[in-house]
């Protein structure tokens, strides 16, 4: 993403093309982090950086063992810690500062870890863990995620100059035994291909299995780099391809690149196949320009303003997102064009950052005569973010309240008997249960118990709590959704001494249909209703089955996604299908109504908000209308009954985000266990009335 030389290979001096694909892959990045609604696909312009990166890189360091026969690491590493580091150390310390000022204190700890990841280049690996662990699916994007590209390019560039070196060693070798001129870049070649044809491969099949961790490891995009490096490897070659056909050559692969901006989308599995039209539409549009000149697309990529977007191209890279999270955390969700101001501001510290960090330190003749000395730069600059972000986290970031500071708070029990509008919210207390800064971690036991199916897995697993010789057995079933109910279920199972068997898994509701998770299909959800269906009709089948789920998956029959009201109806239809499917004689299916979704993150609101929590309230009607699916799909349903106990989550017209001293929300859409717990005697009652109005469960769940 940003090379050591302006824009300048070993081959063919100065390419304007290519300073005009980096200001185009930074564009097609903004604009798409803008919400540009005709560019879906505006994050494909990291793709190209890669291909660009792994070309330029590459010429530079196989013109160096050519002519010298020997790479020099200490230089390698010093011209990197140049070019990168300085504006990284500039970004990094300003945007703990900006999140210290701007910021809702609860993402403090958070960002502060994110800041020591992108400091030492893995926050790749952070965010690959974070997307596939639920606990963090909601949480707000973080201020420096766009670090992930960069650590992907770095952890590269760990291995490649060694593995050049030993293609070099080699060459040499097989050349003093009579193998004429020396192999080096055939070698090269080789070495290239076994690392880039197994990550290609690997690249298809994780972006299928588990897309959300795909995208950010290293190994799904180490080909993206690899074909940058070929066209270096072969660049004598491609020098001596005819003007009309690298002019062709290189239009095609500017229309390649557009167009992988128009269609490609979040729905589509990515990088696997769908990558190789960025990519190789900008290795086409380098191949071309060896030789297409003027007649190819540098006519358009050389223009002036162009030009200067792709010098600025880094510092754009860096600046434009953490400026986006601020704004968003601030003025909420911005569109297109709000996105598109906030983008175009991002100009000012990018260039400045380039005028007065970027060149000065690049240039400078000191560094470049004293490569040790830079390489001390650059551990400076990679230390001070890192020790910044550490203070930040243990000095700043508010740590939760011990359990001796916080007073007993009786959460649900407090609510009144009275109608549900008379319940008014809170202005400020003294002490929450639990405090904001822990909501995250206030999650059923059956996370800690790992009874919560996930990722590509998909077996029935159950676990077991209450009197496990009971005769009366209750289950538990659909996502974490269901799993939050957990706290209160238990609660009353063991009260009752009944038998309690949880089947859960992450982002996958219990209905018969395909859904989308996080814009991609998610076939493992299928089979794990097919497994879950098999056994709550088995020899095992429970006595009465408490089902909910969330009420905003995407339903994606024969692989079309649907969208509105056509979604909803498909949504209940599946619901209705699952359900039926699971009752029987002697079982009774529970269908609960999903609890109100704020669409906001409460505990931030009210991290920010100790003393007005009036406005971190959310509206009654508009939070219900999105929770209507359970109700319907059990309506006129054989062996099926709606459960309603929303009037105990969200009492008033404007739902409170603190009832009885307890949080009720721990991010923008599952309650508190600790809340979820004080729910426990109302869902008791009310399955005394179902179980007790059907005579044949009543006489087991209540014998004598």
């Amino acid at each position: 993403m940003a090379p050591d030389r302006h824009a300048r290979t070993p081959q063919r001096g100065f390419r304007r093309d290519i300073e005009g694909i980096r200001a185009l892959a930074v564009l097609l990045v903004m604009l798409g982090h803008a919400g540009v609604p005709f560019l879906p696909g505006g994050f494909v312009g990291v793709d190209v950086f890669f291909v660009i990166s792994g070309f330029l890189i590459t010429g530079l360091l196989l013109a160096e063992l050519e002519r010298t026969d020997r790479i020099s690491l200490v230089g390698f590493y010093a011209r990197r810690a140049k070019r990168l580091l300085p504006a990284v150390v500039v970004v990094l310390l300003t945007t703990l500062l900006l999140t210290l000022l701007l910021l809702p204190p609860l993402r403090w700890r958070d960002t502060a870890g994110d800041v020591i990841a992108s400091g030492l280049y893995v926050m790749n690996w952070r965010l690959a863990a974070q997307a596939v662990d639920y606990l963090h699916a909601d949480d707000a994007p973080s201020a420096v995620q766009h670090f992930w590209s960069l650590a992907v390019e770095e952890q590269f560039y760990l291995i490649w100059p060694l593995l050049l070196i030993a293609a070099g060693a080699l060459a040499a070798r097989l050349a003093g035994r009579g193998a004429g001129r020396r192999p080096l870049r055939p070698l090269a070649l080789v070495g290239l291909a076994l690392i880039g044809v197994p990550s290609l491969l690997w690249s298809v099949y994780l972006s299928a299995a588990e897309p959300a961790r795909a995208y950010f490891v290293t190994t799904t995009r180490l080909w993206e780099l690899v074909v940058g490096a070929v066209l270096a490897v072969t660049a004598t070659g491609l020098g001596r391809l005819p003007r009309p056909v690298a002019a062709a050559l290189g239009w095609v692969g500017l229309a390649a690149v557009v167009t992988a901006g128009l269609v490609i989308t979040p729905l589509t599995a990515f990088p696997g196949w769908a990558a190789l039209l960025p990519t190789l539409g900008t290795a086409a549009i380098i191949a071309g320009g060896f030789t297409a000149g003027r007649t190819g697309p540098e006519a358009l990529l050389g223009l002036r303003p162009l030009r200067a977007v792709g010098a600025l191209s880094y510092s754009l890279y860096l600046w434009h997102w953490p400026l986006l999270v601020v704004a968003r955390a601030r003025l909420g969700e911005l569109g297109a064009v709000e996105g598109m101001a906030v983008v175009a501001l991002s100009v000012v510290p990018a260039a400045l950052t380039y005028r007065f960090v970027e060149n000065p330190v690049r240039r400078s003749p000191r560094l470049a005569g004293e490569p040790a000395r830079a390489l001390r730069l650059g551990l400076v600059c990679t230390v001070l973010p890192v020790v910044a972000a550490l203070g930040f986290q243990f000095g700043l970031a508010p740590a939760p309240l011990r359990p001796d500071q916080t007073a007993a708070a009786p959460g649900a029990a407090a609510l009144p008997s009275g109608p549900a509008a008379a319940v008014p919210g809170v202005e400020q207390v003294d002490h929450v249960v639990p405090e904001p800064a822990s909501a995250r971690a206030d999650v059923a036991e059956v996370y800690g118990a790992k009874c919560i199916v996930s990722g590509t897995d998909a077996p029935a697993r159950t676990c077991v709590y209450g009197d496990r010789d009971s005769e009366f057995a209750v289950a538990l079933v659909g996502d974490s959704h269901a799993a939050q109910w957990f706290p209160a279920l238990r609660r009353v199972v063991e009260e009752r001494g009944w038998r309690l068997v949880t089947y859960l898994k992450s982002s996958c509701p219990f209905l018969a249909a395909p859904v989308i998770v996080k814009n991609q299909p998610f076939p493992s959800c299928e089979v794990w209703n097919d497994n879950v269906r098999a056994a709550l009709t088995g020899p095992d089948r429970p006595d009465l089955v408490l089902a909910t789920a969330s009420s905003e998956y995407r339903l994606a029959p024969g692989g079309r996604p649907l969208y509105g009201a056509e979604n909803d109806q498909a949504r209940v239809d599946a619901l209705r299908q699952a359900w039926s499917s699971a009752t029987g004689p002697g079982t009774l299916v529970v269908g609960l109504r999903d609890t109100p979704r704020p669409n906001f993150d409460i505990p931030e609101c009210v991290s920010l908000h100790r003393d007005r929590l009036t406005e971190c309230g959310f509206s009654r009607e508009t939070a219900a209308a999105l929770s209507i699916s359970q109700e319907r799909a059990a309506a006129g349903l054989p062996g099926v009954v709606a459960l309603n106990l929303n009037d105990a989550i969200c009492p008033a017209a404007s739902c409170p985000p603190i009832i009885g001293g307890v949080l009720v929300y721990r991010d923008n859409n599952h309650l508190t266990a600790t809340y979820a717990g004080t729910l426990g005697p109302r869902l008791g009652s009310s399955l005394d009335e179902l179980v007790r109005a059907r005579p044949e469960l009543s006489r087991v769940a209540y014998p004598g």
